[in-house]
């Protein structure tokens, strides 16, 4: 190509789109940097919570920008920007993380919290800000709408660094996850009311109480098909797939993919949809699609990521949180807080009370406290309220919207520094211990253990093709064999000295191992291997005994079978010699 051929305009653009990517890098830079210095001080100091050390980092940029303009970045922290890029990998990461087996025993208390302690909570606190406040109906619901849903972001991120028993976690955790999906619908259904200058009273009849429970039950069940299609369809490809990296790739594609694919695309949660495909891949797709190299390198990718999303979102907030309107409506901010907490105390116990009366496994008074006081809201509320619109559909500017976004800004920062910093006393003073040294030790143990294997391993495959002299292999192999052996007696000296904990190792484990019992009878009737009838037989007993699990009841006892199979009466009574259980019938777990 020739100079004179050359499009000028062409240069111009280009050089136009690597001065705006150099900004870019400039204003990421800075950041960078804070980030690291915040990372240096907490490491020092000790236990004090990274993201809430991140925000108070941001607040103090945002002040000497303000008054010395020596530090400006330029990067705006929009609505688009939470939701589409920020907010699917850490929704994705948690859902991830989260044990699908403990959700689901904890499903009634967290939907009951999510859904109609939302609901409640928002109505309660809308019609009493509009006094309160002195907004109109509307507008008071739509801040309710806007502030009370929990904060995924800030709730995973904090109780990831307290180490919250894992009850307590599911509850808080699951709880967060969720009802964004059911902040979102009503706030969308306020917003429209809003921006349209609807009759508030139109909300309270039968048809607009009926327009949004049907809007939401839609976006939610939506979110969910998608989540779980999408899902699928990578599991699928992930299943007879053994490339660690390109597995890595599928999983923040899906990632991104199920948020888009429902939000933008069919409309429904998104938040829900990335919920439930995070937990199909993190937990039956790690179970059963990923090799243990494959299951390192996916979630510590995911892990790495949500560090990185985290580390911005928090520094941001802090940077560009409008200290100047916030000083201009102070009373509003110290009349909010204590309402929204109020508000989200009138969800909590006596939903926490009630459920107590109904399930097995009741929430402890110190558990619903932490609810309380756990419930952060940060990123989801500022992503909303970034997005509200500046005039109504008829011109005219959008009411209270300075007022708004102090107040959801004001909220924010007393739920991440006085509540996420206070939360570890909380604990200790509620007496509920995070995690025990035992379960730190064993853990440790454990894990060493799995590197040891694996080394074994590695140096068998390195002899096998001739790469490590025998000579060498013997010698890796005899230390590594000694500190296995010590590695095995420890673990189990460990847990005959602990009972509770080899309890609950053995409930998960026994958990595994049938569930992977259920995946080789599936796989053997559509091979055709056993009948459908005698698969359907075989499929009821696993079930039977996941049952029993689930209760608490193991089926495993020392010495002893602590569930006698079906098969084993079938098989005596054609002659075959088998060794019956004398306590308990047949098919049935022994007391």
């Amino acid at each position: 190509m020739s100079v004179a051929a050359i499009d000028p305009v062409a240069l111009v653009a280009l050089a136009q789109e690597a001065a705006s990517i150099e900004g870019i890098l400039l204003d990421l830079l800075p950041i960078a940097i804070i980030a690291a210095g915040v990372g240096i001080f907490v490491a020092k100091v000790g236990r004090f919570p990274y993201t809430v050390a991140l925000l108070l980092a941001g607040f103090a940029v945002s002040v000497v920008g303000a008054t010395t303009r020596a530090v400006d970045i330029d990067i705006a922290l929009s609505h688009d920007l939470i939701l589409l890029v920020l907010l699917p990998p850490l929704l994705f990461e948690g859902a991830a993380t989260t044990d699908l087996e403990r959700l689901r025993r904890n499903l009634v208390p967290v939907l009951a919290l999510a859904v109609v302690g939302l609901v409640a909570s928002v109505v309660v606190l809308g019609v009493a800000g509009a006094e309160l406040f002195g907004f109109p109906l509307l507008v008071a619901l739509l801040f309710a709408a806007m502030i009370l849903p929990t904060d995924p972001v800030s709730v995973l991120a904090l109780f990831k660094e307290l180490g919250a028993p894992d009850r307590l976690a599911v509850l808080v955790e699951g709880e967060s996850l969720i009802n964004d999906g059911v902040g979102v619908v009503l706030f969308s259904a306020l917003l429209s009311l809003v921006v349209r200058g609807a009759d508030p009273t139109r909300l309270f009849t039968v048809e607009g109480v009926a327009r949004v429970a049907f809007d939401l039950v839609a976006v939610s069940l939506g979110g969910l098909l998608v989540g779980l299609l999408t899902g699928y369809a990578v599991y699928s490809v992930m299943v007879n797939l053994d490339e660690r990296m390109t597995e890595t790739v599928l999983t923040l594609i899906l990632a991104y993919g199920s948020f888009l694919l429902a939000e933008h695309y069919l409309h429904v949660s998104g938040v829900i949809a990335t919920v439930v495909a995070g937990l199909f891949i993190g937990n039956r797709g790690a179970e059963y699609a990923m090799s243990p190299q494959t299951k390192i390198s996916v979630f510590s990718s995911l892990e790495t990521v949500a560090f990185l999303v985290n580390t911005f979102v928090f520094l941001m907030i802090g940077v560009v949180t409008p200290v100047e309107q916030l000083l201009s409506h102070v009373e509003l901010i110290a009349l909010a807080v204590p309402a929204v907490l109020l508000a989200r105390a009138l969800a909590v116990y006596p939903i926490a009370t009630a459920l107590n009366r109904f399930v097995e496994q009741t929430i402890p008074r110190s558990y619903q406290h932490v609810m309380l006081w756990g419930g952060l809201h940060a990123s989801i509320p500022i992503a909303l309220v970034l997005g509200l619109p500046r005039s109504l559909a008829d011109g005219t500017p959008f009411p209270y919207r300075e007022e708004l976004r102090a107040m959801v800004f004001g909220v924010a920062a007393f739920s991440l520094v006085v509540q996420g910093m206070t939360m570890s006393s909380l604990l200790q003073r509620l007496g509920i211990v995070t995690r025990s040294e035992v379960e730190e030790l064993y853990e440790l143990l454990v894990g060493r253990r799995r590197a040891v294997e694996e080394a074994l391993s590695a140096a068998e495959r390195l002899e096998g093709r001739g790469n490590l002299p025998r000579e060498v292999y013997r010698d890796f192999t005899d230390e590594y064999e000694r500190e296995l052996d010590d590695l095995r007696t420890a673990i189990a000296t460990l847990l005959a000295d602990n009972p509770e904990l080899r309890r609950e190792r053995l409930l998960v484990g026994e958990r595994q191992l049938l569930q992977r019992e259920k995946s080789a009878v599936m796989d053997a009737v559509r091979s055709g291997v056993v009948t459908d009838d005698v698969g359907r037989q075989l499929l009821d007993e696993v079930d039977l005994k996941l049952d029993q699990l689930r209760s608490g009841e193991t089926t495993v006892e020392r010495g002893e079978e602590g569930y006698t199979e079906f098969w084993r009466s079938r098989a005596a009574e054609f002659g075959l010699d088998v060794e019956l259980e004398k306590d308990g019938d047949a098919g049935t777990p022994h007391d």
